[in-house]
C-alpha cells in the first residue's frame, strides 16, 4: 500500500498546477516514503525480505487512477482523490491492527495509521 500511495502522489503532483497543492502532495508522499523505510528496515530486522515493487494489483490501480484523473483535472479534484486514497489507507492499517500482531508489528502499524490520518488533515486543509 505504501508503494501505492508514493505512485499515486507521483501522478497527482504531475497534475498540480498549484505550487502550494504541490508542496503538500510532496509532503505527504515524503512521509509513505519514511513508512516505507520503517517498514524494510523492521522486516529485514527480523529476517524477511521486504517487497519493493507495486505488484499488479498496485500497477492496475495506478492505471485506473490515471484514467479517472484524465488529461486535464481540477485541483479539488485531485485533492478528493488524494484523500480518498490515504481513508483507504487509513482503513488497510486499520484491519491491520486488529489482526494478531506482536508489539513491534503494533507500533509500527499505529504509526502508519496516525501518520495517514495526519495526512488526510493536511489534505483537507487545501479544499
Amino acid at each position: 500500500g505504501e508503494y501505492m500511495a508514493v505512485e499515486s502522489f507521483n501522478s497527482f503532483i504531475f497534475k498540480s498546477e498549484d505550487d502550494n497543492v504541490k508542496n503538500c502532495f510532496k509532503d505527504v508522499q515524503q512521509q509513505h516514503r519514511q513508512n516505507i523505510n520503517n517498514l524494510a528496515s523492521y522486516i529485514q530486522d527480523i529476517g524477511g525480505q521486504p517487497q519493493e515493487n507495486l505488484g499488479m494489483k498496485g500497477k492496475m490501480a495506478e492505471i485506473k487512477l490515471n484514467m479517472k484523473l484524465g488529461a486535464k483535472v481540477d485541483a479539488a479534484r485531485i485533492i478528493e482523490k488524494a484523500i480518498e486514497g490515504e481513508t483507504k489507507g487509513v482503513n488497510m492499517a486499520e484491519k491491520v491492527l486488529r489482526g494478531n500482531l506482536d508489539d513491534k508489528s503494533r507500533d509500527i502499524a499505529g504509526e502508519i495509521l496516525k501518520n495517514d490520518r495526519n495526512s488526510i488533515e493536511k489534505l483537507k486543509e487545501l479544499m
